[in-house]
């Protein structure tokens, strides 16, 4: 589940390789929307909570030094009773068996992929040398809270790996409709009030150094967050109101 919520956890195991195809010699670059749909149900089916797509910008690939495309983005949500527990060294290993079972699926995943003539591998999620939140940013189905999360309209707490793949044609987004976050952010502040760390500088910015989710698994910010409280379309709403107040 490492994204940008968590990027940076260490007590992740790296996922063992539980590939049991090989990568075809010469993929196939084009899905069928039956294809598409066969691998959705596959994912739906372990729980996850749906897929997005980055379609990689030259700038970005040079950037990072990388030569693939195209990446799904396997996303799930993290369970409510793991997040609400207090944080300790016993939630850290609990939340990596929550991250090691849903990374096992993601082999599976691939090896469909893999089966039905396409390229794809799995972009290790504990990568240094690879920023995870960059990569689902280039997918414009996300935004970065003023908490240093990764909000996907599915919510908050949404944990996800990813597959770079040979398929041209997945469904990427051109626009990103999420870019009203940032704003309804900076008149919220919840997260820098209630941060048990004070992990925030007096701009309110975010200080990873001083933040103990990556050692502890606390998850205060996420609790306290309109986000996860309300869900997405809520607070969409309550932005909605408080723009056409403003404009009166």
């Amino acid at each position: 589940m490492i994204n940008m919520n968590f990027e940076g956890f260490r007590y992740h195991k790296p996922l063992p390789n539980f590939y049991s195809i090989e990568n075809p010699i010469n993929p196939k670059t084009i899905i069928s929307e039956d294809m598409l749909f066969d691998l959705e149900k596959l994912v739906f089916k372990y729980n996850f909570a749906g897929l997005s797509y980055s379609k990689l910008s030259e700038e970005f690939k040079n950037e990072f030094r990388i030569d693939f495309d195209n990446v799904i983005i396997f996303k799930f949500m993290m369970g409510d009773e793991l997040i609400k527990m207090e944080p300790s060294k016993g939630k850290c290993k609990l939340m990596d068996e929550e991250f090691q079972d849903f990374g096992f699926h993601v082999y599976e995943f691939a090896d469909f992929l893999r089966k039905n003539g396409f390229q794809a591998d799995l972009i290790h999620p504990l990568a240094d040398d690879l920023s995870m939140r960059a990569i689902a940013m280039q997918s414009n189905d996300c935004v970065i809270t003023r908490s240093n999360m990764c909000l996907f309209k599915e919510g908050i707490s949404t944990g996800f790996f990813m597959i770079h793949t040979s398929i041209e044609n997945l469904p990427f987004k051109s626009e990103n409709d999420m870019l009203w976050v940032p704003d309804f952010c900076s008149t919220c502040g919840v997260c820098i009030e209630r941060c048990p760390e004070n992990a925030f500088g007096e701009d309110g910015k975010f200080l990873r150094k001083l933040c103990t989710a990556h050692r502890e698994g606390c998850n205060d910010c996420l609790l306290k967050c309109p986000f996860y409280k309300r869900g997405y379309n809520k607070v969409k709403q309550r932005y909605n109101r408080m723009k056409k107040r403003q404009k009166k």
